[in-house]
């Protein structure tokens, strides 16, 4: 428990290094570049990227910081990139997904185990159950309807794929020494 308050103390100190808040403005110009990249597959589903960046951002930085530009990039890309009528539970899910793959990855080596657990904990908990909540409250559509149609796609589809780009994302960041660097360059 001491290890995980530790890594929230030290996430929420990243936003006093500048570096970090150059690397997140970075980070966020490539996340809504890759935004207008991503392909709508009817109303339930969609293939992108633009959320790689914020997983970098929460390898690099850690829970806290990524759940403040998780969230602050969701409404800042719907507002740039409309797609749909806006609703604060993407948001909360943007903040609680880069919540979670910043306790799993957040100063911990790459490993292909850990990615695949995080992302599937997001799939079924955040896209899965909290995704077609908001879907059934927007689009009026029954809870266990939404749900039929999105399972396949995330269990199948999302879930095994993203889990490899990232996992092939995070390695030649790694082998490249974008972590190191990050980590060498922070505070004690």
């Amino acid at each position: 428990m001491k290890k995980f308050k530790d890594d929230l103390v030290s996430s929420a100190r990243e936003f006093t290094n500048l570096r970090v808040l150059c690397a997140l403005a970075v980070m966020g110009a490539l996340a809504i570049a890759l935004k207008s990249v991503s392909i709508d597959i009817g109303g339930f589903a969609s293939i992108g990227f633009s959320g790689l960046p914020n997983q970098v951002v929460d390898m690099l930085f850690g829970p806290v910081t990524g759940t403040l530009f998780g969230g602050a990039m969701d409404v800042l890309k719907f507002f740039l990139k409309p797609t749909g009528a806006f609703h604060f539970g993407y948001t909360f899910n943007a903040m609680l997904a880069a919540f979670i793959y910043g306790c799993f990855y957040y100063k911990r080596p790459v490993r292909f185990w850990r990615i695949l657990t995080a992302k599937g904990l997001i799939e079924i908990v955040v896209n899965l159950g909290f995704g077609t909540l908001w879907s059934a409250q927007l689009y009026g559509r029954a809870f266990l309807a939404a749900l039929k149609l999105r399972v396949g796609w995330s269990l199948l589809v999302n879930w095994p794929l993203n889990t490899a780009v990232f996992y092939v994302i995070a390695l030649a960041l790694e082998r490249a020494g974008v972590f190191r660097y990050f980590k060498d360059r922070q505070r004690p």
